[in-house]
């Protein structure tokens, strides 16, 4: 039976993907996800992308990552936010830089330390 930690960081895999690669444009292996299209909306796209983060969060607070992982999270979401939030080049940025990915990963090296 998986522990609450492993449920912990298969749920935050699973959402930084469907966030930053579910799907490829096709010929290419170029990947994009929701916080790429939801980010196509004016004024509000790129507030609602964040909200991974929260979840991501409290994954890590609840399992003991420093607040220094926890802080340079929220400061890769909030340069995703800055600079998704121009308009064109912020699209393309959301294609390229993936937030939720390195916060996961962040969170799992940590998390992996940790044990």
């Amino acid at each position: 039976m998986p522990s609450q930690l492993e449920k912990d960081l298969k749920a935050v895999d699973q959402i930084a993907k469907l966030m930053d690669s579910a799907f490829r444009i096709p010929g290419t292996k170029i990947t994009f996800g929701w916080d790429a299209l939801v980010g196509l909306i004016p004024g509000v796209g790129d507030s609602v992308t964040a909200l991974p983060l929260v979840y991501f969060l409290i994954v890590g607070w609840r399992h003991g990552v420093s607040k220094r992982t926890l802080l340079l999270m929220i400061g890769r979401q909030l340069f995703d936010m800055l600079l998704g939030s121009v308009p064109l080049l912020g699209d393309i940025f959301d294609v390229a830089y993936r937030s939720n990915l390195k916060n996961a990963q962040a969170l799992r090296e940590e998390l992996e330390r940790l044990k």
